[in-house]
């Protein structure tokens, strides 16, 4: 489900500065709409993550950077797999 830039706020607990700033540095992408921008559930999770990382394992920006670019392409890798697997079963049937 799609929320607006104030749900998505009140749902991840980010300050409107901070959420301008990850968006600015694109640690966050959201939709933009005619309406404004969307942010989806995965946004607050990777929100909520880039919160565990700086406060709990004092992460700087450049290793956030680091670290979100590496999950980005795993999960790049696991869709190419998935739709791979699936391209493999369906030649099978």
């Amino acid at each position: 489900m799609a929320m607006s830039k104030e749900e998505f706020l009140k749902s991840s607990g980010l300050k409107v500065q901070v959420l301008e700033l990850w968006v600015a540095q694109e640690w966050l992408i959201p939709e933009e709409t005619s309406s404004g921008p969307r942010f989806r559930e995965i946004d607050v999770a990777r929100a909520r993550l880039i919160g565990e990382l700086q406060s709990n394992i004092g992460a700087n920006e450049a290793g956030i950077d680091v670290i979100l670019h590496l999950m980005d392409q795993l999960h790049g890798v696991r869709r190419a797999l998935a739709e791979l697997r699936r391209e493999m079963g369906e030649r099978k049937a």
